[in-house]
């Protein structure tokens, strides 16, 4: 039996990332800018904030389909619906003299939590941070948000002030 061939990373495409049973974690397609901006309007009103929908779609368009963009956005399908997202930025940190990945927002609509769906967006957002050559992944969260902070406990990541979190890889 002849062993398999590893593909060429040009070969691989990059929409789709991972799938668990009937939901799909891939990038974002420009047509469901619309319904990002929903998830990110349930996102503020779980973390008990406003967000304001002006002006929004044109920008989220510009950013994230611009061909050299540092910023990523996955979301997870099921039924042609968005049941989250996760968005991270490529930055640098002067104390560390090095890149790291900013996760920037990881949301999960609240039928779909508890069901190992995080688990999986942080499996492919650290898979896409070493892709990066970042060797870190840092991010915040409200410091009420307990069940998140149990989360990010759980698969190891260290707690800083201001409950920002990293991740060495």
């Amino acid at each position: 039996m002849k062993p398999k061939e590893k593909k060429d990373k040009k070969q691989v495409p990059s929409l789709v990332l991972v799938k668990m049973s009937d939901i799909l974690i891939r990038k974002i397609q420009k047509q469901e800018i619309k319904e990002l901006i929903n998830l990110c309007a349930l996102h503020a009103k779980y973390e008990n904030t406003s967000y304001d929908k002006t002006g929004k779609e044109e920008k989220l368009h510009l950013v994230l389909f611009k061909e050299d963009s540092n910023i990523t956005c996955f979301v997870a399908i099921q039924n042609k619906e968005i049941l989250a997202y996760a968005t991270v930025i490529k930055e640098f940190s002067t104390w560390d003299a090095d890149y790291y990945l900013h996760m920037d927002c990881l949301y999960i609509k609240e039928s779909h939590r508890g069901k190992g769906l995080g688990e999986n967006f942080m499996s492919k957002i650290k898979e896409h941070s070493k892709n990066l050559g970042c060797n870190h992944i840092e991010w915040q969260t409200p410091s009420n948000n307990y069940k998140a902070i149990k989360f990010y406990e759980k698969m190891g990541a260290k707690n800083k002030d201001k409950k920002r979190f990293s991740l060495y890889l």
